[in-house]
């Protein structure tokens, strides 16, 4: 296969662990460029669900070399409950993982810090999943953040956490008004990284170099989605890193001539966990409930995997989509969760925005006016026939498929996989 970079293209969710899943075994390498802990990928392999949070999605492949790249920030003791529950299942975790030695680490306080903002911000609050991410990157930015590499350094590391601590308990107790966080607690988890995640360190860039020259196919696995990428996503109920492909450079230390081809993921419809606008919206637990919002949540299994949070859905947003294609250079897209559509009379696309009485073709860069745009819709027929486990195009009804051309059209790209179901054998390829 080309060497591709995976993305979300709506708010997160899309079904991204699924997809890097499929073609993991059709490439060399899987590298896990940007974001934390937040990022739930769901995988069902014969019927047996499995959550990843930080490995890359193809280490359940057992060819596959996986790494985890300087852009994301890990959670030690997350990361390694997840090794060790694949451990569990006979999966050889350690032997098919490296870590990038530059990787930012959270530890407790920047959780503590996490949850303690989003109490004080009350109903305005972005809806983080308070693991710390967000305070992570603050601290890369600040250049005072703890690195892997810095375990290698013991009195280096002393000084960087006692600094780091002090910073953050002062914030915790004079601002917040709640607990500080002990010193014990981190050097629990500094002890755990010790242990488990040095002998895994290693140079992921002059790693991917080297198997880009001995001619091996690379998958690049992104985290959230581009509608929450902290730049060109809905500001500032947006994650903490750039979720857009260009991401995957900055994030793996390597050069555009890398890579091939974007694969943009999407749902059939749209969802959105936490605050935020979401034009499309028709369903979410705080009292919206459109019937046909309803029954995207019941039959798509709309709970996040991280936090088990119920998903607000909606429409397919194609302006939104294409927003995404444009910003992060999509050649193609893999459409998943086709299936959550059947049963339904009517199925509805915003080809467009509304404005103050006028039309707009793309996505506002201010949340509030993004929140006043009222979405435009086209309305194509629905099918009663069964998509759920369809293998081929030829088995799709006739509506399916003029909605998936409708689609290309209104996003300007085409449609290369379509996910039909949550197993692995539940997806049709297209010929491009």
């Amino acid at each position: 296969m080309k060497n591709t970079v995976a993305v979300g293209i709506q708010w997160g969710d899309e079904g991204k662990g699924k997809i890097v899943d499929l073609l993991a075994p059709e490439a060399d390498v899987v590298a896990r460029f940007q974001g934390g802990p937040n990022a739930g990928h769901t995988l069902v392999i014969g019927g047996r669900k499995t959550v990843l949070h930080l490995l890359p999605s193809g280490i359940l492949h057992e060819n596959t070399q996986c790494l985890i790249g300087n852009g994301t920030v890990v959670a030690p003791e997350t990361l390694v409950e997840e090794m060790d529950t694949l451990l569990a299942a006979g999966v050889p975790v350690t032997d098919r993982l490296s870590i990038s030695d530059r990787c930012q680490l959270i530890l407790p306080y920047h959780r503590a810090l996490d949850a303690a903002r989003e109490r004080a911000r009350g109903a305005g609050r972005i809806g983080t999943t308070g693991r710390g991410i967000g305070p992570a990157y603050e601290d890369k930015t600040a250049r005072r953040g703890i690195r892997l590499i810095d375990l290698c350094d013991e009195a280096l590391l002393n000084e960087k956490i006692a600094a780091n601590l002090d910073w953050t308990n002062f914030q915790l107790t004079q601002y917040f008004k709640t607990e500080p966080v002990a010193r014990a607690e981190i050097d629990a988890v500094l002890d755990l990284a010790r242990t488990r995640l040095l002998p895994l360190m290693d140079d992921v860039s002059s790693i991917l170099h080297a198997r880009h020259r001995e001619g091996a196919s690379i998958l690049f696995e992104g985290a959230q989605g581009v509608m929450l990428d902290l730049d060109f996503g809905t500001y500032p109920f947006v994650t903490s890193s750039n979720t857009v492909a260009g991401a995957a450079m900055a994030g793996l230390g390597v050069g555009p001539g890398m890579i091939e081809s974007v694969l943009g993921i999407c749902k059939a419809y749209t969802t959105r966990v936490g605050a935020g606008p979401f034009p499309t919206e028709l369903y979410n637990a705080d009292g919206l409930d459109d019937p046909a919002g309803r029954h995207l949540a019941e039959r798509g299994h709309e709970f996040g995997a991280t936090t088990g949070r119920p998903r607000r859905t909606g429409w397919f947003d194609a302006v939104a989509v294409r927003h995404a294609v444009r910003v992060a250079g999509v050649t193609e897209l893999a459409i998943t969760k086709l299936d959550v559509l059947d049963g339904l009379s009517a199925v509805k696309l915003c080809v467009g925005y509304e404005l103050d009485g006028e039309r707009i073709e793309t996505v506002p860069a201010d949340a509030r006016t993004l929140a006043r745009c009222i979405p435009v819709y086209e309305t194509l027929a629905g099918w009663d026939e069964r998509t759920l486990g369809a293998r081929s195009a030829d088995q799709l009804p006739a509506a399916a498929r003029a909605l998936l051309s409708r689609i290309e059209e209104v996003c300007e790209c085409p449609v290369a996989l379509l996910s039909t179901g949550p197993d692995r054998e539940h997806v049709i390829r297209f010929a491009s």
